[in-house]
């Protein structure tokens, strides 16, 4: 029993779905859990199992959702919707990572809040309910949690390719080019590398500009952690964005830290 993660129970509730508790439970235990308490099972294979079940889902829904599009823009539409930032969104709004059994690394970095572990968590739920109460039942939880999502348009360019999403947001926004700094740890086997990407405002004061935002992210691969770092940058300027008065706020709290910090540092030097 974990003691640290909430009552199964109360997500299937949640969920509306009478998954088979054993499985359930299975479909929660993260990897890191697993081993440290022997060499438990853990979700991968239900992982494996709810991202098809989760791609059928979505294709069809897709499809006789929107007639007036291609083939491609369907595509488009059903790599956004599947993508680990959607599955996390989904995740974060049922409260699914305090249901989640991690190991005592993954807690001390904040596992429960970690975009690819609410995602993975997310495909081994549906494939949970998929052998619980079979196709039509899980089909109908991948529609309602994904319907919410469907027409919020401006996500599909975004997930594409976000990195130059970014890039063209800061353009529009006057902040510097935005630069990225990965690191990666564990084995080679089973490597996880974190992305940090800063965008700082342009500044023509002399001083090093201010920090308009800092994201991360992560992934299997320098690439995908470069990438979701820029995703979560680009949703967080674009709220910025959306509301001007809160991003000048933020903008002139980050200036004034930068220039309390280099008088900190002039003071020290004197």
């Amino acid at each position: 029993m974990d003691p640290d993660a909430a009552p199964s129970a109360q997500l299937a509730q949640a969920l509306g779905v009478d998954v088979v508790p054993d499985l359930l439970e299975l479909a929660l235990t993260h990897r890191s859990y697993a081993f440290e308490q022997g060499g438990l099972p853990h979700n991968e294979r239900l992982e494996w199992l709810g991202d098809a079940i989760l791609g059928e889902a979505v294709t069809v829904m897709l499809y006789l959702a929107h007639p007036e599009l291609n083939e491609g823009q369907l595509g488009r539409r059903r790599i956004a919707l599947v993508s680990t930032v959607s599955l996390a969104e989904i995740a974060r709004g049922i409260g699914l990572g305090a249901y989640i059994h991690l190991g005592r690394g993954e807690q001390l970095t904040g596992g429960r809040d970690k975009d690819s572990i609410l995602a993975d968590t997310m495909e081994a739920v549906i494939g949970a309910a998929y052998l619980s109460c079979g196709h039509e039942v899980a089909s109908d939880l991948v529609r309602r949690l994904v319907e919410p999502l469907r027409g919020q348009t401006e996500r599909f360019g975004v997930a594409m390719d976000p990195k130059t999403a970014l890039q063209e947001l800061v353009d529009t926004l006057g902040g510097e080019a935005p630069a990225y700094r990965v690191e990666g740890e564990g084995p080679q086997h089973d490597r996880v590398y974190r992305a940090q990407v800063t965008v700082a405002s342009a500044s023509g004061t002399g001083r090093a500009a201010a920090p308009l935002i800092r994201a991360e992210g992560e992934g299997r691969s320098k690439r995908q952690a470069e990438m979701a770092a820029a995703l979560a940058a680009w949703n967080e300027l674009s709220s910025a964005r959306d509301a001007p008065g809160d991003a000048a706020a933020q903008g002139a709290d980050a200036e004034a830290e930068a220039e309390a910090d280099a008088d900190a540092d002039a003071d020290a030097d004197a």
